[in-house]
């Protein structure tokens, strides 16, 4: 007999207990149950609600405050340095820097242009006249600006009628105590116990989402990228935004230059030395080589395994056979030959970029501020030697040696290296008649980058940090502190070069790559954008933090896997699936690339490894454009007229070559974290998305707010374009 003939039986043989309550032998009939809740499409548990100010709890609610107070002082500290995209008169129709990049392409006239004459039209076009170029003069009588360091190491600007005891900043700059303050209160709240678990399950929650799209969709995004023609990875724009200029060629190129340099000038004077004056041939013979002995292995400028977690060993690197003599000669801007050895290499290696048409880099070059004639030297070199590119731009890093200048006797407080940084950079505003070669050099910067040895112990002196002035001493300043004092001149600078329609700057620096994570949130709240960043994965709530506010990050996993940690340990890959906005960098080809072009290495290494898609490749390459500093028009001719704009409106597939459908998740995931995190659930009215874009089984709508590597502003409206991105007249003053 089975087991449901036997049921009944048994349920009726079972007489019942006498000892039960009589309430409980009563027919309670079917459950009832909340229609509400079961046509609910989800359960709200205060985490993914579909309204999340509906039953949070007080506990989350003092999480979503933190969080948003962390995000409201990071913009406001955007905006008082006006590093928007918005701020920077580059980014409005009409300005283009000098020689102007070419915008777009015409197609040559087959019957009439061979390939000789187009690139003759190519060299032509590129040719740098100096007596064509208009430099501004003062600013008209009644609108001067002067301007001076104040007592707290901050150059403020006045205006000029004012007399100088009664004269008033016309730019706001926090003051050192006030970004401490805000520093303390971040910090608070990524070391707050239930910040951490939330973001922390935030992250992976994203990450798992990620995993099921990708599932969902794989084939689906395939099938979008093959409807698309001509464009593929390798003929997709992708910028390195992080490459130091001395290592920007490899080493093997290093090699044939050195050597082509023995063979056709040995009797150039090359260096001063020892009292004497040495030609290339000598400096060779005084260390016992020929042209002929030199390897690959002689020159030893890779970083071997001997230099993990040995930044010093790595710095040494940058020595051609470790001999600092030879790096004097051949990777310095200002020695006996004035640089011209560094120029040709550089020509070179713009020539190669220029040549892969889809390759462009931002080379960082140093400025140490050991003395004010820095500038002008460099800017003279840029310009001397035509070191003038489309795809090229320039970032300004600043070494943080002041205890070197101090034990050498090159400058006796802090004070003296921010002038010596800075005086320039406000003379040239005042009056770029002053300094003509570096305004327009100017126009080829994008930002500053704070470079050195992140893993330094940074010992603190003092229980209250003492005024540039005061520091005199031998000991390094922090982190922090550096990075104060170069968003706070910068903030000054760059509301005066806006008011005088001059190109703006980012503040971009190294940070997370060693040491104290600390770094990481002096950047959060100073900078654009940073470099490295691998040490957000030991903060998940400044790394939430991070993701919601989509600083970039220029990652280097092939550094990294030399110098401070394995390339299977690093978190690219688990950014990239939570959504941060990354993207992919060389650092330094001369150390640790192979090939001719290190940026391709980088990339065809990530995906190998961490088995990146086509559209993966796609997406980051995309990224790196966004991240960059390249002017408005120069991008709307890369990614498409509208790429600022959130979502699929500013995704041009037939140019970015990134799915429709991928843009959408991204964007719509990122506002979904917005809006619980800042409690807001009005939602703005659009268009619905049409069926292809739908993913996950549902269809999403594209609310214009937040956008997936540019910020949370509802619309994005900038002087000379229209709300749609068109042109709408010149901007600029």
């Amino acid at each position: 007999m089975g087991l449901a003939a036997l049921t009944p039986a048994v349920a009726q043989s079972s007489p019942p207990s006498p000892d039960l309550p009589a309430s409980h032998h009563r027919d309670h009939g079917p459950p009832k149950l909340d229609e509400a809740l079961e046509d609910a499409e989800e359960i709200d548990e205060g985490f993914n609600a579909a309204n999340p100010t509906d039953h949070v709890t007080e506990e989350l609610e003092a999480l979503y405050a933190s969080f948003q107070k962390c995000i409201n002082l990071r913009d406001k500290y955007m905006r008082l340095s006006r590093q928007r995209l918005e701020d920077n008169p580059a980014n409005w129709d009409g300005h283009s820097p000098t020689p102007a990049p070419v915008a777009s392409k015409s197609a040559p006239n087959e019957a009439t242009e061979t390939t000789e004459e187009i690139a003759e039209k190519e060299a032509k076009r590129r040719e740098f006249h100096w007596e064509q170029v208009a430099i501004p003069k003062l600013e008209v009588a009644g609108r001067r600006k002067r301007f001076e360091m104040d007592g707290n190491g901050v150059y403020q600007v006045y205006e000029e009628e004012d007399a100088a005891e009664e004269a008033k900043a016309l730019y706001e700059v926090p003051t050192i105590k006030e970004y401490f303050q805000d520093l303390d209160v971040v910090l608070n709240v990524i070391s707050d116990g239930p910040a951490k678990s939330f973001a922390w399950r935030r992250l992976r929650y994203l990450e798992s989402k990620w995993n099921l799209y990708v599932l969902l969709n794989e084939y689906r995004e395939l099938a979008e990228m093959k409807r698309v023609s001509h464009r593929d990875f390798y003929n997709v724009r992708k910028v390195d935004t992080h490459v130091h200029h001395s290592a920007s060629m490899n080493q093997k190129h290093m090699l044939r230059f050195i050597k082509s340099k023995m063979k056709r000038c040995p009797e150039e004077v090359v260096i001063f030395r020892d009292g004497k004056h040495l030609t290339l041939r000598q400096v060779f013979e005084s260390l016992n080589l020929t042209a002929y002995d030199l390897s690959i292995d002689t020159l030893d400028m890779h970083a071997h395994q001997d230099s993990f977690h040995r930044f010093d060993k790595f710095n040494l690197k940058y020595n051609p056979l470790g001999e600092s003599r030879l790096r004097e000669i051949f990777l310095k801007t200002d020695n006996y030959v004035e640089g011209r050895y560094l120029a040709e290499i550089t020509k070179e290696v713009i020539n190669d970029l220029q040549q892969s048409k889809y390759q462009m880099a931002e080379y960082r070059i140093s400025i140490y501020g050991r003395n004010t004639d820095e500038w002008d030297k460099l800017a003279k070199w840029i310009v001397k030697n035509e070191l003038f590119s489309d795809n090229v731009r320039w970032l300004i890093q600043i070494p943080r040696l002041y205890d070197v200048f101090k034990k050498s006797g090159g400058v006796q407080s802090f004070a003296e290296v921010v002038r010596n940084i800075f005086q320039p950079l406000y003379e040239v505003t005042q009056d770029p008649s002053s300094h003509p070669e570096l305004h327009i050099f100017l126009q080829r910067v994008v930002g500053f980058d704070s470079v050195d040895d992140e893993s330094k112990a940074e010992r603190r002196l003092y229980r209250k940090f003492p005024l540039p002035k005061d520091w005199t001493t031998n000991q390094n300043p922090p982190y922090s502190y550096w990075l104060y004092y170069l968003f706070a001149n910068i903030t000054s600078l760059n509301n005066w070069r806006h008011d005088r329609g001059f190109n703006t700057f980012w503040l971009r620096p190294h940070a997370g790559e060693a040491g104290d994570t600390d770094h990481l949130t002096s950047a959060f709240l100073t900078s654009h954008s940073i470099s490295h960043g691998i040490l957000l994965r030991k903060v998940p709530a400044l790394q939430y933090l991070f993701y919601l506010k989509q600083i970039g990050i220029a990652m280097s996993p092939l550094s990294n896997n030399a110098l401070f940690l394995t390339y299977e340990r690093n978190p690219l890959p688990n950014f990239f699936r939570t959504g941060l906005n990354v993207s992919l960098s060389t650092d330094d080809p001369l150390q640790f690339h192979f090939t001719k072009e290190p940026l391709l290495e980088e990339y065809s290494v990530a995906a190998q490894i961490y088995k990146f898609s086509p559209a993966d490749m796609c997406e980051l390459a995309r990224n790196s454009c966004l991240q960059s500093g390249f002017e408005m028009e120069v991008k709307r001719h890369w990614l498409g007229p509208n790429w600022f704009l959130p979502g699929v409106e500013g995704n041009e597939i037939h140019k970015s070559n990134v799915p429709d459908l991928r843009v959408e998740y991204r964007q719509q995931t990122l506002l979904e974290e917005i809006t619980m995190v800042s409690r807001k659930v009005q939602r703005l009215p659009v268009a619905p998305v049409p069926s292809a874009m739908t993913f996950g089984g549902a269809s999403g709508s594209a609310d214009v707010v937040g956008a997936a590597a540019m910020s949370a502003a509802p619309a994005l409206r900038m002087p000379g374009l229209n709300a749609n991105g068109s042109a709408g007249g010149v901007g600029g003053q």
